[in-house]
Formats: C-alpha cells, sequence, structure tokens
C-alpha cells in the first residue's frame, strides 16, 4: 500500500482539529425532548458539526423513535434536516471512531433505508476497509447489520468469517456466532456455499476454516443441482483443498447428472467441473453427450467445451491412446463448429455477444484469426455503442489490425459526443498495447482526453492511473491529467480504493503508477514531478530478480567472446530508474570493448543500480566518445501475435534507456531462432554485426 496517511500524518492531524465547543453542542442535543429540536440545531450548525456530534444527533434521533415505538420513523426519513444530517454523516465518514461508524449504520438500517442509499453504502465501504482493527463488540454489531441487508452470502461477510475463526477462543460475544451460524450444523446448503465462495474469492488460506466449511458442503452435495456442483468444484480447485471422499463424491454425482441431461447450458456446466477435477477423465459416454448438442452451440459453449478438452488431452495420459485420440477428434469437430459460426455471422452485436467471455488457448490458436477476419467483414457496424468492446477484445488477443484499429479511431472522431466517458480507456488501449498509430493521432488522442477532462474528479481513481500510463506509452503526457494524479490528494484517494481491490489487480495499479512516475520523469522533465517509486523498486527487485535464463547463459558466454573478455559484459544490470536489461556494455571512441573495474555474475540476488545514481541521467564516468549499450532479447510476447511488430511496452523502454544515454541492441526471438542463425558462428557473427557494424572477423 502507498500508505500516504503514515508518510503525511501532518495533513490527517489539521484536518481532524475540532472547535472547542463540541462538548458543549452535544450536552444541547441530549437535553432535547423531540425530533424538531434536534432538527434544529442540526439547521443552525450544519456548518460546524464534527464527526461525534453527526453520530450523536443520529443516536439520539433513535432514541425519540424507540419511545414512540417507531411511529415517527416517516416523518424523520422525510425531514430535509434529516438529508442534512446524512450528508453531513457522508462527508465525515473517515473521521468516524469505529464505534460510531457502525452505530450510525445500525441506525439507519432500523429507520429502514434502502441498502443502496450512499450513505449505507459507503459506511458499508468504510467498516470494510478498518475490518480487521474492530474489536468483537463492534465486529458483532457490525455482522448484524449484514444480515439484516441480506448479505449473508456476501464476500464480506466471508472475511468475517475468517476474522472470528482466527480469535475463536477469546471470542465471548455469542450473538456474532450466532449471526454468523460459524461452523455449525445450521448452516444451510447456500449459506456454506457462499462463505465458501467468498473464501474462494479472498484467496483464504485458512484451511481450518476451509475444512469446516467443506464439511458441511459434503453433507449437502446429494441434494445439489448441476451449477451448485459446478460453484463447489470451482471453489475446492481455487482453494487448492485436497480430499479423495469429496471429489469422488462430486464427479459421481456430477457424471450421473450429465448422462441424462439434455440442455446445452448444463452439459457444458457439467463438463467444464469435471475437467476441474483432479482426474479429469472423460468416458466415451461424456464424449458423446458433447457430440450429439455440438448443432446447438454458439461460440461460447463452444470455448468451454473445448477449454474441457484440452484440459483431458493435458491431464489424461494415463489412458489408452484410442481416448487420445477421440479427444483429439473431438477437439478438430469443435474447431470446425467455431469457424462456422463464424463465417455465418452477419451481426457484429449479436456476435459480440457470444464473443465477450471466450478466452483460453483453444479461442486463440484456433479461432482467433478467423474472429478478427470476421469483425474486418463487419467492420462497418462498428458504431458509439460497440466501439468500446471491440476495442478491449483487440487489445486482449495482441492481434494487430491497421484497419480495425483506424476504424475505432474514425469512430471516436465522428461520434465522441454519444461515447461515454468512462469508455476511453478501453478504447485508447489497444492503440497503446500495439503500438500503433492511427490517421490523425494527435486529432484522436486529443479528442479522447478533452472528452474525459471534465470527468477526472469521478473516474475510479486506479482507472486514471491505467488511462495515464497507455497515453505515456504512446508518448502522450497531458499536463492537467499527470497533475491530477500526481498530488497527495488524488494519492491518498488511490491508497484507499486500493484497500478493497483484490491483490493481484492492487499490485499491477502499483507498478503501473511507477511506470508512470518513470515515464514522465524521463520524457517530461519539465512538469517537475519527482520520482518517489524507489523503495517501490528496491522491494519488488528483492522478490523478483532471478538467475539468468539457459538463452541469457548462451548469450552471456557468446558476448564475452565476442567482446573479448567476461569482464567486458555485465549481465543482468538495474540502470537509474530501476529498468532491468540483459547485458551491458561501454565501447570507446574506436568501438573497442571496456573492461568493468569489477565484475560478478547475477545469480538470483538484487543488483546494485548502475551509475552514479537511480535518479539522474549521468554518463559522465565514462572515456569521451565512449557509448554505453544495452542488449535485450526479446521474446514473443515483445511482438503483435501475427506480425513481428514492437508492441508499445517494449518500445517505451527502448525509448526511455535511449534518454537514460543507451544505445539499445534490441535481438528478437525470430531472428535468433532462425535458420539463418542455426549454428554457434553464424550467432557469433550475427552479435558482431549488431555490436560492431562487422561481420566475420
Amino acid at each position: 500500500m502507498l500508505r500516504l496517511r503514515a508518510i503525511c500524518p501532518f495533513f490527517w492531524r489539521v484536518f481532524q482539529f475540532r472547535p472547542s465547543n463540541c462538548e458543549l453542542l452535544i450536552s444541547q442535543m441530549n437535553k432535547c425532548t423531540d425530533e424538531e429540536q434536534i432538527f434544529d440545531i442540526i439547521e443552525r450548525n450544519k456548518a460546524t458539526l464534527s464527526e461525534k456530534q453527526v453520530g450523536c444527533a443520529f443516536d439520539i434521533l433513535w432514541q425519540f423513535q424507540k419511545k414512540t415505538s417507531l411511529k415517527n420513523v416517516e416523518y424523520v426519513k422525510d425531514h430535509p434536516q434529516f438529508l442534512t444530517l446524512r450528508n453531513l454523516a457522508t462527508d465525515k465518514i473517515e473521521l468516524m471512531n469505529d464505534d460510531t461508524l457502525v452505530n450510525v449504520l445500525y441506525i439507519m438500517q432500523q429507520l429502514a433505508v434502502e441498502a443502496h442509499d450512499p450513505l449505507v453504502e459507503a459506511l458499508v465501504s468504510e467498516a470494510w476497509r478498518r475490518l480487521e482493527r474492530f474489536d468483537i463488540n463492534v465486529l458483532s454489531k457490525f455482522s448484524s447489520c449484514l444480515a439484516d441487508q441480506r448479505l449473508c452470502f456476501s464476500p464480506l461477510m466471508g472475511k468475517i468469517a475468517d476474522i472470528v475463526n482466527r480469535n475463536l477462543e477469546t471470542i465471548q460475544d455469542l450473538r456474532l456466532k450466532s449471526t454468523m451460524l460459524l461452523m455449525s450444523e445450521e448452516l444451510t446448503k447456500q449459506q456454506a456455499l457462499a462463505v465458501l465462495e467468498a473464501m474462494e474469492e479472498m484467496e483464504s488460506e485458512n484451511l481450518h476454516l476451509i475444512k469446516r466449511i467443506v464439511s458441511i458442503v459434503h453433507k449437502h452435495l446429494d441434494d445439489c443441482k448441476p451449477l451448485e456442483l459446478f460453484r463447489i468444484t470451482r471453489a475446492l480447485t481455487f482453494l487448492r483443498f485436497q480430499s479423495k471422499d469429496i471429489f469422488v463424491r462430486l464427479r459421481e454425482l456430477l457424471l450421473s447428472y450429465l448422462k441424462v441431461s439434455v440442455i446445452t447450458a448444463e452439459i457444458s456446466v457439467l463438463v467444464s467441473a469435471i475437467s476441474m477435477l483432479p482426474s479429469p477423465h472423460l468416458d466415451e459416454v461424456g464424449t458423446s453427450r458433447i457430440e450429439a448438442v455440438l448443432p446447438q452451440c454458439d461460440l461460447n459453449d463452444l470455448n468451454s467445451f473445448a477449454t474441457s478438452v484440452l484440459r483431458w488431452i493435458q491431464y489424461d495420459r494415463t489412458y489408452s491412446s484410442s481416448i487420445a485420440g477421440k479427444q483429439l477428434k473431438l477437439l478438430q469437430k469443435l474447431d470446425h463448429c467455431g469457424r462456422q459460426r463464424l463465417q455465418e455471422s452477419n451481426n457484429l452485436d449479436l456476435l459480440w455477444e457470444k464473443l465477450k467471455y471466450s478466452k483460453g488457448d483453444w479461442f486463440v490458436e484456433s479461432l482467433l484469426e478467423e474472429t478478427i477476419a470476421t469483425f474486418q467483414r463487419l467492420m462497418n457496424e462498428i458504431n458509439y455503442t460497440n466501439v468500446a468492446e471491440i476495442a478491449t477484445f483487440i487489445s486482449r488477443s495482441s492481434y494487430l489490425s491497421t484497419s480495425l484499429l483506424d476504424r475505432i479511431a474514425s469512430v471516436v472522431l465522428q461520434q465522441i459526443e454519444k461515447i461515454h466517458p468512462f469508455s476511453i480507456l478501453g478504447i485508447i488501449l489497444p492503440f497503446s498495447i500495439l503500438n500503433y498509430d492511427p490517421p490523425q493521432r494527435d486529432e484522436f488522442l486529443g479528442t479522447c482526453i478533452q472528452h474525459l477532462n471534465s470527468h477526472l474528479s469521478i473516474l475510479d481513481p486506479f482507472k486514471l492511473v491505467f488511462l495515464s500510463f497507455s497515453l505515456a506509452t504512446l508518448g502522450c503526457f497531458p499536463e492537467d491529467l499527470l497533475k491530477t494524479i500526481f498530488n497527495i490528494k488524488f494519492l491518498s484517494k488511490l491508497d484507499s480504493q486500493l484497500e478493497f481491490l483484490p491483490s493481484p489487480l492492487t499490485k499491477r495499479v502499483h507498478l503501473r503508477l511507477m511506470e508512470l512516475n518513470r515515464a514522465v520523469c524521463l520524457e517530461c522533465p519539465e512538469f517537475q514531478i519527482p520520482w518517489f517509486h524507489d523503495r517501490f523498486c528496491q522491494q519488488h527487485y528483492n522478490k523478483d530478480i532471478g538467475s539468468m535464463n539457459g538463452v541469457q547463459q548462451q548469450m552471456y558466454k557468446m558476448l564475452a567472446e565476442v567482446l573479448g573478455g567476461i569482464n567486458c559484459v555485465k549481465a543482468l544490470v538495474l540502470t537509474p530508474y530501476y529498468y532491468m536489461i540483459d547485458f551491458e556494455c561501454v565501447l570507446d571512441k574506436r568501438k573497442k570493448p571496456l573492461p568493468y573495474g569489477n565484475h560478478n555474475i547475477i545469480s538470483g540476488k538484487v543488483p546494485e543500480v548502475h551509475w552514479k545514481s537511480n535518479t539522474q541521467i549521468d554518463g559522465s564516468r565514462l572515456p569521451p566518445g565512449s557509448e554505453r549499450i544495452a542488449l535485450e532479447f526479446l521474446y514473443s510476447r515483445a511482438f503483435c501475435r501475427n506480425i513481428p511488430h514492437l508492441k508499445g511496452v517494449s518500445a517505451m523502454k527502448k525509448r526511455h534507456l535511449e534518454i537514460l544515454g543507451y544505445h539499445v541492441i534490441q535481438i528478437p526471438h525470430f531472428e535468433w531462432n532462425s535458420m539463418a542463425l542455426s549454428t554457434k558462428d553464424a550467432q557469433m557473427d550475427y552479435l558482431r554485426e549488431r555490436i560492431f557494424g562487422e561481420g566475420k572477423s
């Protein structure tokens, strides 16, 4: 986490300053005899009410309602000063202590305010953020609120379950236990499944809790329907739960349903579940069920079946070759049906409805090219309603179709007023990922940025980071957007949001923010945005640095020969601003390699940042006329899927290394592994040519 509150505590101390008459106003509230007097105090003091006073007003209003047996609830809810009180509470949520926060939520629910009310949603979100620090009384009351909201099956309830389980020995509050129905025989099938899926979403590693919930699920297995069996199988697989008994029973039930099912969607779910089991073998009966429904399958069904078949082919090696042969024939039939569906498509929107959830190796390897061809055939149907979705698909595919991207840019320029501002990120993404500039590039990007500018304050902070990074990849740095991001208020808001995001997404946001910070420092120093990611990068490389792989080791030995010794080349070099490059060497003005003073091969430890400073561009240590060279081996992921066109991130890295003073030599995998370089001598000549501009020596 960024933890900007810890870095800048002064701001939060200032914001939490309170006027001296706080207790006096609370004393006045306590002397009120009816709701109208409380509302009068709110109206006269709304500009200065503290979060403590707001909480007190809620509490006293609730006491009045209890005395009148809730007869005045509608009067209170409809009163204009109650709306004022709710708005004040929304503004002061972060300042409330835990007791006040949950008590206001409790009172709002007792007054029958809807769960989707903005204040209720904000209170629940803030409580989720603080969940780990709640004491047991607050936790108990909060869980009761969730139960009242019918959120027993939410991931939040699963997180509470995990906290409770970790503290069972110290918890004496039976109300919490009864509210959660934790680990008891009273849990219904649906409740147990909901908790199991909550733990799946939380990526729980609490084996004790998982076992207790699974034991309850196991007792209800025979009553489960196909979709429920699928959900159970998926959760157990994700949680890496191991139990022969439950998986054997799951397999029996799934196969029994499969033999009698005639509904395509249900058969797809059953087959997918079977393919997730520890032994995903499917016999001829199961294969025949798939073949029987192929004529009724849409592209989504075909993709699901193909994904399952590929799992069987991968893991089902213990059975006879005849079974494997039948599975391969089934895969061929799925390929044929998929191409047929695409060729028959004549409506882009209907096609997209079937494709939007398609993913996996089968679709990419077998149908991607046909899908792009179909999009090209129907591209006149791309308009403001579907342009963002088509752009997102292209981004995921890594397939460069200039005609499709040109059409997307054209639609944006012609129909920008009809496009939702929040769709701009998805639209820009394929141009960024695939490193493509459409005709009228500047007008296209400028139109997108201008359309978004008035909505910057309401766009999700993490999406704003992703958008800015995508623009930076294209070499576009809108100053207003960057100054929105690189300030304490925005970064604090981002920090708060990251509390609720899944861990993988949080890591991606941190990485993209660092990369954006680096890009701005290198390409727009005139913005005077500071570099503040040293600590993050040091932690990142402490975890992720590894030893050289096989290709790097091979190239390292050859470079040592080409350059005249192992002391003339460095491997796995960390540059200023923390770019990792495969190899570095230095040539003097006569193109002779210069040896390094001290030298060691990196093998699993973090290299020291090269040059004088990790935040300054400085080549002064080199003799006059010398040149620092970076050699990068480019794997297939650095290029578009269909052509050898460098993707955006790799192009940006080259650009940045050149700003840092490097002469960058990129060695594509398709050149290094080609027939022309199939011998060591040919590879050595290739390296000499790239480094010195000469062939055989």
